[in-house]
């Protein structure tokens, strides 16, 4: 059986011999029996190749001491090989703990028994997502080329088979790559579906493995709430693989996932109509951009419409969906119903009640700074969480278990000042507090906001403004929040991020020489400021 044990002391470098918490030695690498001899597991084979002779010497000491009464498969066991669960085990490999993670077998939809390396982001969010906006933004390109000179043409034919199936292919491509990363970092890939027996034990398909520290890396799963008609409707999974547009769409929700999914299917083409049960889109955004993003997608031709959402969904004539949004209500007929209402943690059949790990709500487990659970063997990361679900953020978390528990850097995640877009059309950019939640943390702000058409629009025709907004905490003159809402906000607001995290003040801003003519340069000569906000705030007890 492979296994890790106690080694001698002095055997190995001191930090491969510590451990976070107190929670015992850290493992050491592990054993292989074959023929009745114990042989160094793969980790110490690269440690033992990257090492003196005399110190080769000790590691195969440190194995053969590890033989005698080894008790574990794995030192480090991931469940779910999506962004953070690649990450954390490619780490941890490299570390030097055996490791090895499990997977479902690859589909375009999740489930509870489908899945694929890559996870999400990969197979059926962000990376398919943003293919999907590339697709679509070349409509408006078509219209704006007009104005600078190109005879106005009929809009080219366009064939949503052939999308899905490139963007079918490179999901594939991609998948592949992350399969190649693991093997390149010598992590065994284990396919099927894990679940907890105990605080040591994972079980795939039927098989159990001795772990000696498990990670939760098995992300989340679209939420439908339970209404007459639910098996009716799509979600942002099936909206990815559909096998023709639809011409008229209902989309259900008013968060990052129905805005960017209604500026694609409005690109191609559809009618478009949103429901959602509050006052704006974008809960937890800027005020500003979330009320600015409404007047543009609205001039776009999407009908945005708040404080409704559908009782029922019904089934009509040639696959047509019907929209109740009252008791006894009239009816409204759509192609298709898209439910984009949120996320549940995908941890139904986890077995997580086997080794007592302690969960809240709809099933996010609990975690600490560190990203460990309750039980001290068990770590969680991602979207299981609910933290901030976003992939660079599980990215972060899960590289920083690895370090903790294998490279003697106790290392929490920082979750402050976290960039982030939305790909709506027009995207949004943004890093730091929203006003509102710098008002509570700061008390008094100086706030500058500048809204303009681009350069490019005022040849084009096009409509479409830009909003760029900057937050100031008074006393410091720290930047403490940037929001834009604009064509290549995304790219603009990367950079600024580095500047935020950095703690750059406005006078920082002030003194960059911008690049001209771009839109970028409005952040850097915001002079004046367009208003104070101060509340009072409450000591601290």
């Amino acid at each position: 059986m492979l296994g890790t044990t106690k080694t001698r002391a002095g055997c190995l470098p001191a930090r491969m011999t510590k451990s976070l918490g107190g929670h015992g030695p850290r493992p050491q690498g592990s054993l292989a029996q074959k023929g009745g001899q114990a042989r160094p597991s793969l980790s110490l084979q690269r440690l033992a190749r990257s090492l003196s002779a005399a110190s080769r010497r000790a590691v195969a000491m440190a194995a053969e001491a590890n033989g005698s009464d080894g008790t574990f498969d794995y030192d480090f066991f991931c469940i779910g090989a999506g962004s953070g669960g690649v990450r954390g085990s490619r780490f941890a490999a490299s570390y030097g703990a055996k490791t090895a993670v499990c997977e479902l077998p690859f589909a375009t939809k999740a489930s509870l028994t489908t899945g694929g390396v890559g996870g999400t982001c990969v197979l059926r969010g962000c990376v398919p997502k943003k293919l999907l906006v590339y697709g679509s933004e070349y409509a408006k390109e078509f219209e704006d080329c007009n104005g600078f000179g190109w005879e106005k043409f009929d809009r080219p034919q366009h064939s949503w088979e052939s999308l899905i199936e490139s963007k079918n292919n490179e999901i594939n491509r991609l998948t592949g790559i992350y399969k190649r990363i693991l093997a390149n970092n010598e992590v065994d890939l284990i396919e099927g579906r894990g679940k907890i027996l105990d605080k040591n034990t994972v079980e795939v398909d039927g098989k159990a493995y001795r772990c000696r520290y498990i990670m939760i890396a098995t992300g989340g799963l679209p939420f439908v709430p339970n209404i007459p008609g639910k098996d009716l409707v799509i979600t942002s999974d099936d909206a990815l693989d559909l096998p023709k547009m639809p011409k008229k769409i209902a989309i259900v929700g008013a968060g990052f996932i129905a805005v960017e999914f209604a500026g694609i299917f409005n690109s191609f083409g559809s009618d478009v109509k949103l429901f959602f049960r509050g006052d704006k889109i974008l809960r937890g955004f800027d005020e500003e951009v979330r009320d600015f993003l409404t007047e543009q997608i609205e001039e776009k031709g999407i009908k945005v419409t708040p404080k409704t959402v559908p009782v029922e969904v019904i089934e009509g004539e040639d696959g047509k969906k019907g929209v109740v949004t009252s008791a006894g209500g009239d009816v409204e007929w759509f192609d298709e119903v898209m439910y984009a209402t949120g996320r549940a943690p995908n941890v139904e059949g986890l077995g997580l009640e086997n080794a007592g790990v302690e969960t809240v709500g709809n099933g996010v487990i609990k975690v600490d700074d560190y990203s460990r659970t309750n039980v001290d063997t068990i770590f969680a990361v991602g979207d299981v969480t609910d933290r901030i679900n976003l992939t660079p953020v599980a990215l972060m978390e899960g590289m920083a278990v690895a370090k903790t528990l294998f490279n003697d850097t106790p290392t929490k995640p920082d979750h402050e000042f976290v960039a982030s877009a939305v790909f709506s059309q027009p995207p949004v950019g943004t890093v730091g507090y929203t006003e509102d939640e710098a008002l509570e943390k700061f008390g008094k702000l100086k706030i500058f906001t500048s809204s303009f058409r681009p350069l490019k629009n005022t040849i084009s025709g096009s409509t479409e403004r830009s909003f760029m907004k900057i937050i100031v905490d008074s006393a410091s003159d720290r930047v403490v929040g940037v929001h834009m809402v604009g064509e290549d906000s995304a790219e603009i607001m990367q950079g600024i991020a580095i500047a935020v995290k950095m703690g750059a003040t406005k006078a920082d801003f002030d003194a960059t020489v911008g690049i001209h003519p771009t839109a970028a340069e409005e952040f850097v000569t915001m002079r004046d400021v367009t208003r104070e906000a101060v509340k009072e705030l409450t000591p601290a007890a």
